[in-house]
């Protein structure tokens, strides 16, 4: 067995009912993070050409849409419980380039860096423990499987 298995099995037999809350919250808030970004794609773009990006103005519109898209595809996931690990493993890359390209470059410690660092912390904690009890994935190998 290798330690992905290792890490797989541990986190399904250490998982209490509370953190599918706190999964679910997690979800919820990607969601209207990518809510956020989708309702305000022209003030992202200047953000990001203000950063100093000189590409082509249809690419960064490209690159924010797939962010924002990410964003709701993986909350809806992992909200629902859905490919937990492969959801969160999808958006690490999403939350760390918002911790390391627009909350570190502020100049102050704001709420938005707080909340990154938060969802960073839960993202890798559900890659470990997975979805839990109330999941469509458990749901799905209890409806597979005949147990109740």
């Amino acid at each position: 067995m290798n330690i992905v298995e290792k890490i797989e099995r541990w986190g399904d037999r250490h998982h209490p009912k509370l953190l599918d809350l706190v999964r679910m919250a997690l979800g919820i808030f990607l969601v209207a993070k990518g809510s956020v970004l989708l309702m305000r794609t022209a003030a992202i773009r200047d953000l990001v050409l203000d950063a100093g990006v000189t590409s082509s103005s249809p690419l960064v519109m490209l690159i924010i849409n797939v962010v924002t898209y990410a964003y709701l595809a993986g909350g809806i996931l992992i909200l629902l419980g859905l490919w937990t690990r492969a959801a969160a493993l999808l958006q690490l890359p999403l939350v760390l380039s918002a911790l390391f390209f627009v909350n570190i470059l502020s100049a102050y410690f704001s709420t938005e860096l707080w909340m990154s660092i938060l969802v960073l912390i839960l993202l890798l904690q559900f890659m470990v423990i997975g979805s839990g009890p109330w999941s469509m994935d458990r749901m799905l190998t209890d409806a597979k499987t005949g147990s109740d």
